[in-house]
């Protein structure tokens, strides 16, 4: 098969479309034709040599895909060959082919192109895990999103709204956060030109965001314990503005708030069908009822991945950017 492989970190030219060895399906796990895969801001740290994949994880990118069964691993039960599905990664989704446990397999939701299906796993997953599984929020609560447009911000809102919370979101730009408001969105904020603290405080009475959900780290965790509501809750789910920060837990104790902070691509696998199973039971129906859409903001040919790194990288875009896989011709 072909995948794209880092031969050395660097920049977008660094992803290589070479062929490579076929995976092999092991016990419990399944083998997937790949149709699509979505590009993550996970798959630009490692391209760069600052994530590498968890040990045993395939060495090729990608950490999300959807396509075909092409076979069954030892003790695999309830997929048959030719099922679409997509599926949630450790690596690998830079590729025609990857085996996956089958834990972390999902059906491609009833109505939804299996190509659209790619941009589900990785986001669906980590909104569910964090914000509800963890953070619990609730009917009539405040959501405050950082990154409103991206692939995690365009899910995070519609899953907020579709369970009856009030979501703020920040952005760079006047376009991104009307397409924020286009998805339901309730309070706009562009972080250039607006303070979000003051921003949340005014449009909360002074109260606050009950559930802040952070891809920022660092830079903001002053200003995000600022931002909470009394028993507010912040979790953390990337450091693009840096790992390390003073927390005020005179403040945190004030406030009587919690801080989390998780990731999903080292996780037991036992963990990451847990959380798989909670995104088909609760999410999938959203999604072939309508009420929650992948929103997808272009496609680029897998072997062109260096294009798609680079408009990640540039931040114009809205929604996932998907990598297409020479089989997606065959569909």
């Amino acid at each position: 098969m072909y995948a794209i492989t880092i031969p050395e970190p660097g920049g977008p030219e660094a992803l290589v479309w070479t062929e490579v060895p076929d995976p092999v399906p092991g016990e419990g796990e399944v083998l997937v034709e790949v149709l699509s895969s979505a590009v993550n801001r996970a798959d630009v740290m490692q391209r760069q040599g600052f994530y590498d994949p968890p040990p045993g994880a395939s060495a090729y990118p990608g950490l999300e895909c959807a396509g075909r069964v092409a076979a069954l691993g030892p003790g695999v039960s309830g997929w048959a060959v030719g099922d679409e599905v997509c599926a949630l990664l450790a690596g690998g989704g830079y590729a025609e082919k990857v085996a996956v446990p089958s834990g972390q397999l999902l059906p491609v939701p009833a109505g939804l192109d299996v190509v659209s299906a790619a941009a589900l796993p990785e986001v669906t997953s980590t909104v569910w895990s964090n914000v509800f599984m963890v953070a619990h929020l609730r009917p009539g609560e405040t959501l405050l999103v950082h990154g409103g447009s991206s692939g995690i911000g365009t899910m995070a809102i519609q899953l907020a709204k579709a369970v009856g919370a009030r979501v703020a979101v920040t952005a760079g730009s006047a376009e991104k956060l009307a397409s924020c408001a286009e998805l339901g969105a309730d309070i706009l904020i562009n972080y250039r030109e607006q303070d979000f603290v003051e921003e949340i405080r005014k449009a909360t009475d002074g109260a606050g965001a009950d559930v802040i959900l952070d891809i920022v780290g660092a830079k903001y965790l002053g200003k995000n314990v600022e931002a909470l509501a009394t028993n507010g809750r912040l979790a953390i789910i990337g450091l693009q503005g840096g790992a390390k920060a003073e927390l005020n837990l005179g403040a945190l104790l004030t406030k009587r708030a919690a801080v989390t902070a998780t990731s999903l691509r080292g996780r037991p696998a036992a963990e990451k069908a847990a959380i798989v199973a909670a995104v088909r039971e609760h999410v999938w129906p959203l999604i072939e009822g309508g009420v929650v859409r992948p929103i997808v903001d272009r496609t680029v040919p897998m072997a062109e991945a260096a294009e798609a790194h680079r408009v990640l990288e540039s931040s114009t875009h809205i929604g996932k950017v998907l990598l297409l896989a020479p089989a997606t011709n065959q569909v």
